[in-house]
């Protein structure tokens, strides 16, 4: 499977989500990410799964999906 993204890392504050792509940092303000996961408990948050190919993250608990190269479009717009 070829890797989209290569993900390194992924935390989320109260209200930023901050992912290390390669070796690139990036921080998103929750409120513009995902309703869901500025709502989320600490214990919702931190159950996620990156997909292999980096394409995504998804949070079972909340069942919200995250798509990295939506996200990083949204950076060049």
């Amino acid at each position: 499977m070829q890797k989209i993204n290569d993900i390194k890392h992924v935390a989320i504050t109260n209200d930023t989500l901050i992912l290390v792509i390669g070796e690139q940092e990036y921080k998103f303000p929750l409120k513009e990410v995902s309703k869901k996961l500025q709502d989320a408990s600490e214990v919702e948050r931190k159950d996620f799964k990156v997909s292999p190919s980096g394409y995504g993250i998804h949070w079972r608990l909340l069942d919200e999906d995250i798509s990295i190269p939506a996200l990083l479009k949204d950076l060049k717009s």
